[in-house]
């Protein structure tokens, strides 16, 4: 997936000269974070956002100024922390170096900014101009259609050994565990776990790589410790682990 089809496109901007008061309450009536800033052309010039607000001198949070910091900082920075803090209009306080993405960002790329720069949205840009905007609300609406339709996927039925198969092609594709250790066996959508691990991380990993594959109902742990230098084994008690699914009707 790409940030084109997550996107929030119904944008809420300010403008350079809105002032503060406003863009505040533009922010909680609409329930959002931040605002692009957009000039008179369209094009996108800052973003205000809650964290360009934390520190102000009308509720009392400006940062404390001590004599040693302040010769640390000089007075031209002395001068644009006052008018950060003290400054009524957007344009005063909005962030001007925006970090922006295209439309054809995947969306592995979108995190690792979000991550990387330690922001919680992202401008969808084409030529300059706002398409529309990234949020990690966006992010958790996707996770939640998939989630759905992953639901829906596992309600149908599957033969076994193609569950099998698909399965073991999963163990098979993951870097965390000795596949040739491992086997699995299903019945009548039961999957059983079999065989040996090294740590119980990899136990829980496979119990959730199974769990999360449409069509098992549920999840039998029949897999052995061992101990990857003496080779001592340790069978602990059967866990048996049931996925999501609809209650049975009561006779």
């Amino acid at each position: 997936m790409n940030a084109a089809d997550i996107m929030t496109r119904e944008v809420i901007t300010a403008t350079p000269s809105m002032g503060l008061e406003e863009a505040v309450q533009l922010m909680l009536s609409h329930r959002v974070s931040g605002l692009p800033v957009l000039d008179s052309s369209g094009v996108l010039i800052g973003i205000v956002t809650e964290g360009d607000l934390l520190r102000r001198a009308e509720t009392g949070t400006e940062r404390p100024l001590s004599w040693w910091r302040a010769v640390l900082l000089g007075t031209q920075r002395l001068a644009n922390q006052y008018v950060h803090t003290h400054a009524r209009r957007v344009e005063e306080v909005m962030t001007r170096q925006v970090v922006s993405i295209a439309p054809n960002t995947p969306l592995a790329e979108v995190v690792a900014l979000m991550e990387a720069r330690g922001i919680k949205r992202l401008p969808v840009l084409q030529e300059g101009r706002l398409l529309g905007i990234v949020s990690r609300a966006d992010l958790l609406g996707a996770l939640e259609r998939f989630l759905a339709a992953q639901r829906s996927s596992d309600s149908m039925a599957c033969q076994d050994s193609e569950l099998r198969r698909r399965l073991l092609r999963q163990v098979a594709a993951q870097r965390w565990v000795p596949a040739a250790l491992v086997d699995i066996g299903v019945q009548e959508g039961v999957v059983e776990l079999r065989g040996f691990i090294l740590n119980e991380g990899q136990r829980e990993a496979l119990r959730v790589l199974a769990e999360n594959t449409a069509g098992v109902r549920r999840v039998v742990d029949n897999l052995v410790w061992m101990e990857p230098y003496s080779g001592f084994t340790l069978q602990l008690p059967t866990e048996v682990s049931t996925t999501s699914q609809p209650p049975a009707a009561m006779s």
